[in-house]
């Protein structure tokens, strides 16, 4: 996406990150102990809001990107600092079955500084204000379509509730949804705040989490708005 930042809802908090990219967790940095005690909250998990999935003429685009921008934006100033932006990202060389995957998406092997795999501008400025996987902030970046690993278990501590949202519905967004309920996290998908490739698979998908319950139940914007803040059942 190439459009100019949106004014964000948390201009007015102090900064509690750094830049999107710079504190990358992709080497499976884990939060310090005291996070990690200190969690076992609510987290909100915005799922890949990246330029390869939002930006015009990418083969990977969501159609309904730009319609979830600001449902986003607005949990993410609910949630505020209690928030982790993850990134796909390309291996350095893939091996097993995706070799075959990036065979036939050649052009997605590219460095993780690469700009399609930035956090799309309106988001980015909130990316860097959230508490993400540490002190510095940061992205979870993982080679996988599930980003459910170390770091969000460290964040969500033993009890912890996740409210997932982004990019695409059918793909990665389902994949962490079913990785944590299996690890036995509360899991809340906002549906308003998500986008497939297409209609079809997005509520798809939908439908396929909601027979997960009560791990994973399908949450109405309003209702993940007033959770902010309250801890998680259990």
């Amino acid at each position: 996406m190439t459009s100019a930042a949106a004014a964000s809802p948390l201009d007015d908090a102090a900064p509690q990150g750094s830049v999107v990219g710079k504190t990358s967790a992709a080497g499976g940095q884990v939060p310090d102990q005291a996070a990690s005690q200190a969690a076992s909250s609510t987290q909100l998990v915005v799922v890949d809001m990246q330029n390869v999935f939002g930006q015009d003429g990418s083969d990977w685009r969501s159609p309904r990107f730009d319609e979830i921008v600001s449902p986003v934006a607005a949990l993410v100033a609910a949630y505020s600092p209690n928030v982790v932006f993850t990134r796909f990202i390309s291996p350095v060389e893939p091996s097993g079955a995706w070799v075959a995957y990036y065979a036939d998406w050649p052009f997605a092997l590219q460095a993780p500084e690469h700009p399609m795999w930035d956090v799309v501008e309106p988001l980015a400025g909130l990316a860097s204000q959230v508490d993400g996987v540490g002190p510095g902030g940061g992205t979870v970046d993982k080679p996988t379509f599930s980003k459910w690993g170390p770091e969000l278990k460290g964040l969500l501590g033993p009890r912890g509730r996740m409210v997932l949202v982004g990019v695409s519905t059918d793909c990665c967004v389902i994949s962490t949804a079913l990785a944590a309920a299996d690890d036995g996290v509360e899991v809340l998908v906002v549906p308003e705040a998500c986008a497939g490739v297409d209609d079809p698979s997005h509520d798809q998908a939908l439908h396929v989490m909601s027979l997960y319950g009560p791990l994973i139940k399908l949450t109405p914007l309003s209702e993940a708005l007033a959770l902010a803040g309250e801890p998680p059942a259990g």
